[in-house]
């Protein structure tokens, strides 16, 4: 019995040969394991969090360097050289040859002039209506949901439907614009062949197209304004009218000058509805290049007369002209701060 004791005594007692060490259980081992699973989890984790965000943008950056870079710097060598589209690898060194020859061209003031002039019919019109629709559903109105959705249809329609409804529209001799003129004493105006009417037609697809899309710009930030200033300026006496012009106005410069910009350089780069309004369905603006615009004047050159490095050259002016534009939307937007 005694022995018997002893040997239980010595298989159980601690620190001996052939039992646990002392301090330790014999789940140590699995429970380091499980740590370095652990730390490599976490090693895999803080890795997918800093890179993660990488790869959901890549897509982005490898298209745009496909589809974006890629032509850019594609058609800026182009310019430098004589390349036909019919033999686009066939170039010939020309320098700035094709960059001095725009400053004698008659056709490119022409086109740069129309840009502008339909440029300025177009986007002044258009931002004074945004601004009066955007201020009249400002209000509480019945069914405010259903004309917000109206007014960016246009928006979403395609160009090429609203230009071609637009052509029957300012037809010369059958057109309903013209019988309207001609219920109210006005003789019938060819829309397409005279010079400012055609330009006033064009004009009048874009202001559709566009001042819907503006409203709503104008009005998501007239919900941003605080409500608090409108209610000091009715305490002090001020209407509708003195509200929005010395609350609404001075709040929205920031978004003003926005869509500004932005309608610019969707003039400078106007090209579906001139070119879908000519009747001679080309790229020649018009019998006498009445309406015609840079874009068309660049497609003309580098796919009707195959003039690649010409049409090159004509893109990266065009460019360039944009970037000027963003440079005096920056000094301007800067100068706002500082004065705000």
């Amino acid at each position: 019995m005694t022995g018997t004791t002893a040997g239980h005594d010595t298989a159980a007692s601690p620190g001996r040969k052939g039992g646990a060490a002392p301090g330790r259980r014999p789940d140590d081992a699995p429970s380091s394991g499980a740590t370095r699973r652990r730390e490599r989890l976490s090693r895999r984790w803080q890795r997918d969090m800093r890179w993660s965000p990488y790869a959901f943008v890549s897509p982005f950056f490898l298209l745009f360097a496909a589809f974006g870079l890629f032509p850019l710097l594609y058609t800026g060598w182009a310019s430098l050289h004589s390349v036909q589209l019919t033999a686009p690898t066939d170039m010939e060194w020309a320098g700035l040859h094709n960059y001095t020859r725009i400053f004698d061209d008659d056709f490119f003031w022409n086109a740069a002039r129309n840009t502008l002039t339909i440029g300025i019919i177009s986007t002044v019109p258009q931002l004074l209506m945004a601004m009066g629709l955007a201020h009249i559903l400002n209000y509480r109105l019945r069914g405010s949901t259903f004309y917000r959705v109206v007014m960016l249809a246009p928006y979403a329609t395609s160009i090429a439907a609203a230009s071609l409804v637009f052509v029957l529209l300012f037809g010369r001799d059958y057109g309903m614009i013209n019988w309207a003129l001609g219920h109210a004493g006005i003789d019938h105006i060819d829309w397409q062949n005279d010079h400012w009417a055609s330009q006033i037609a064009v004009s009048t697809i874009v202001i559709w197209r566009w001042t819907g899309y503006n409203a709503l710009i104008y009005l998501a930030a007239m919900q941003a304004i605080p409500q608090d200033l409108y209610e000091s300026a009715a305490l002090d006496g001020a209407n509708r009218w003195q509200q929005f012009f010395h609350v609404t106005l001075p709040s929205l410069r920031p978004t003003i000058l926005f869509t500004v910009v932005v309608s610019t350089i969707g003039a400078s780069q106007l090209f579906g509805e001139p070119l879908l309004f000519d009747a001679n369905k080309g790229a020649s603006g018009g019998s006498q290049h009445q309406f015609q615009t840079l874009g068309l004047y660049l497609y003309e050159q580098g796919w009707i007369n195959q003039h690649l490095g010409r049409a090159s050259a004509i893109a990266w002016t065009m460019f360039l002209i944009l970037i000027v534009i963003g440079i005096v939307n920056y000094v301007i937007s800067r100068r706002l701060r500082a004065s705000g």
